[in-house]
């Protein structure tokens, strides 16, 4: 391990200058005694790559699709972005439907160059403003070097650390939620020891029981010790890159195209001279369902560039919970905008998901089983779907029943010419086939964590309540009389007289809350998937967080360390 060097000034790190071999100094006064510090970087470098969530990546729209809106800027989905956020909050269904279109969108990618803002008034980086770094490290794993840090005054076409961490597509994913996951792998696994030995903070890591991060007995997890983290770490740096994909787009080209950009990072690491073979990917979410696309032989067929996989609060077959915002909107949280955002109503929701065949690979799957659709009255279940393991022909493409997902009238807003249930009953004939292709993908070296926790309950099964008082001939075929769009419908039976005394007729039917375990978006039924699939590593069976913001708890940031280090420690270099 490295000694202590002199204090002095360190000089950032260039990897593109001959291997990182080539630094630049600047002049100081000769009072000035500082010696300026030229650190190497090791050959080896085992990249880290982040996948974010649906709605994680941000979008930009077409020029075309921008000026047909009149937009002043390209924005299509930059939760990050308060005011473009706003925007979308009180954007009716069609305008929705325009803004996120899967035909006119794509990855909002840090490009100070070209400058795609379609706005000549703002620069790339002032659309990435809040892709802020709050750190300095040295990597000193054998050597000591300054990785993200600011140039100097002096430099030409200075870089502060903002921009590299932008250049590493940090502001392509909703920085806010992330940043903890970015931040945490950069710096930890880049600055583990000081002198020969563990940083501080890695006391909460080393010789801590994996149990006390909630992890299964089953596979049974040993406590990670000094030596086994110097030999993940020797000789070797880990960049910490986000790739955001468009989740309005099929999960399956999302891989092939996330597989493209991971080769050609590969080819750029090895252009600079570095020893670079393999990746780690870590997800969140739907980028689960995409990391699993990038290793499939037939999708992104990179499986061989992929040392592991940490999958975090994935949908492994789908959640109850896309169901039940495509139909009633996503949940109101006290003082959040986020609900509005995203789509506080089935209209809204539908009008963007109903479109988007990444939405609709959320959906139950085949796999996620019968009976999780429910009609419940005076306490019983008196009707529950799919029979016949078909929830693709049984309830999402099932027309004119009043319990079936799509509203028809929901689904085509904007009046496109191409829109319409048919579209849509197309696209999910495409999300059932991606769904059935990669039900046993997973990597061999994988890990996960997932909520299983009672006080986050998520959608396992979705059941509509018909009042109690409620007069039944042909509960399949009730008439809706009103929806609220949010989970309560009114509503008549036909075939049934009215009931003695009633002043209007009908009754309400209203959607039960969640009450099983999870984090509020994907049921412990769904992340389970991945421990019966008996290709796991390690799990993680954790409390205490909501999904979207899962790595933003302790919890979560130590078991994906642990989990890390342990993929890490399997790599078997060529040279």
């Amino acid at each position: 391990m490295a000694t202590q060097l002199p204090e002095g000034r360190h000089l950032p790190v260039r990897p593109e200058l001959n291997g990182g071999r080539t630094a630049h100094g600047f002049v100081t006064p000769k009072e000035d005694r500082s010696p300026q510090i030229m650190s190497v970087l090791p050959k080896r470098v085992l990249p880290i790559i982040f996948l974010p969530g649906i709605m994680g990546s941000n979008l930009r729209m077409s020029a075309a699709r921008q000026a047909k809106m009149g937009k002043n800027n390209n924005i299509a989905w930059r939760p990050d972005n308060k005011a473009a956020s706003l925007a979308l909050s009180i954007a009716d269904a069609a305008e929705r439907q325009n803004q996120l279109d899967p035909a006119e969108t794509e990855v909002d990618v840090y490009d100070p160059v070209n400058n795609p803002t379609g706005d000549r008034n703002e620069t790339s980086d002032q659309r990435n403003e809040k892709v802020k770094v709050n750190f300095e490290y040295k990597l000193n794993v054998g050597i000591n070097t300054p990785l993200m840090m600011d140039d100097p005054v002096s430099y030409k076409q200075r870089r502060l650390k903002e921009h590299k961490a932008r250049e590493r597509g940090w502001g392509e994913v909703f920085f806010d939620s992330y940043r903890h996951i970015l931040e945490m792998c950069e710096l930890r696994l880049n600055a583990a020891f000081r002198d020969g030995k563990p940083d501080e903070w890695w006391k909460q890591i080393l010789d801590v029981p994996p149990e006390q991060w909630q992890a299964h007995p089953q596979p049974a997890l040993e406590a990670l010790d000094e030596k086994t983290l110097k030999e993940a770490m020797k000789d070797c740096w880990f960049p910490v890159h986000a790739m955001g994909y468009n989740w309005l787009q099929s999960n399956r080209n999302s891989g092939v195209c996330v597989a493209e950009r991971i080769s050609a990072l590969i080819q750029k690491y090895q252009a600079q001279t570095f020893h670079c073979e393999k990746v780690i990917l870590v997800t969140h979410s739907m980028g689960g369902l995409v990391a699993r696309a990038v290793i499939h032989p037939d999708m992104g067929n990179l499986q061989d560039k992929v040392l592991g996989i940490v999958h975090g609060v994935m949908p492994a077959i789908g959640a109850g919970a896309a169901y039940k915002r495509m139909r009633c909107g996503f949940e109101d949280a006290w003082l959040s905008i986020t609900p509005k955002v995203l789509g506080n109503s089935g209209p809204e929701v539908t009008a963007v998901l109903g479109n988007a065949q990444g939405g609709l690979e959320l959906l139950p799957s085949q796999a996620y089983g019968n009976d999780w659709l429910r009609l419940s009255h005076k306490g019983k279940t008196i009707k529950s779907l799919p029979k016949n393991g078909d929830p693709y022909e049984e309830i999402y493409k099932l027309r004119g029943k009043w319990y079936c997902l799509l509203q028809e009238a929901w689904i085509n807003p904007a009046r496109d010419k191409d829109g319409g249930y048919d579209r849509t009953a197309a696209l999910l004939d495409k999300a059932k086939a991606f769904h059935n292709a990669i039900a046993g993908t997973y990597h061999d070296q994988s890990y996960a964590h997932y909520g299983a926790d009672s006080n986050h309950a998520a959608w396992h099964h979705v059941t509509w309540t018909l009042d109690d008082w409620a007069v039944l001939v042909d509960v399949e075929n009730l008439r809706i009389v009103s929806d609220n769009y949010q989970g309560r419908l009114h509503v008549v039976d036909p075939k049934a007289p009215p009931p003695p005394g009633a002043t209007t007729p009908g009754f309400d039917v209203k959607l039960a809350p969640p009450n099983e375990p999870g984090d509020q978006t994907v049921p412990l039924h769904s992340a389970e998937h991945q421990m019966q699939s008996g290709k796991f590593k390690g799990i993680f069976r954790q409390t205490g967080y909501e999904h979207q913001n899962s790595y933003q708890n302790g919890q979560v940031l130590n078991s994906t360390l642990y989990s890390l280090v342990r993929i890490a420690q399997t790599m078997v270099w060529s040279k």
